[in-house]
């Protein structure tokens, strides 16, 4: 058996780029919620934040639901 080490650190590459990728575009919303609640105490609108927000929240289950296509097909 051979071991192809190229392909398996490609693999890990990668892997470890989307998972960064994913961490962040969470983040990211949260951030966006935060900002929500935090103009609401302050009697403002942050409907830009809330926007965003969702937007991230939507890659990131586009991403996941990607993935879980990748591993059926």
């Amino acid at each position: 058996m051979k071991i192809d080490w190229a392909a398996l650190g490609s693999v890990f590459g990668v892997s470890l780029v989307v998972t960064v990728g994913l961490v962040t575009l969470f983040t990211l919303g949260i951030m966006g919620l935060s900002r929500r609640e935090r103009a609401t105490t302050q009697g403002g609108s942050a409907a830009l934040a809330v926007t965003g927000a969702y937007v991230c929240f939507a890659a990131c289950a586009a991403a996941v639901a990607y993935g879980i296509n990748l591993i059926v097909a």
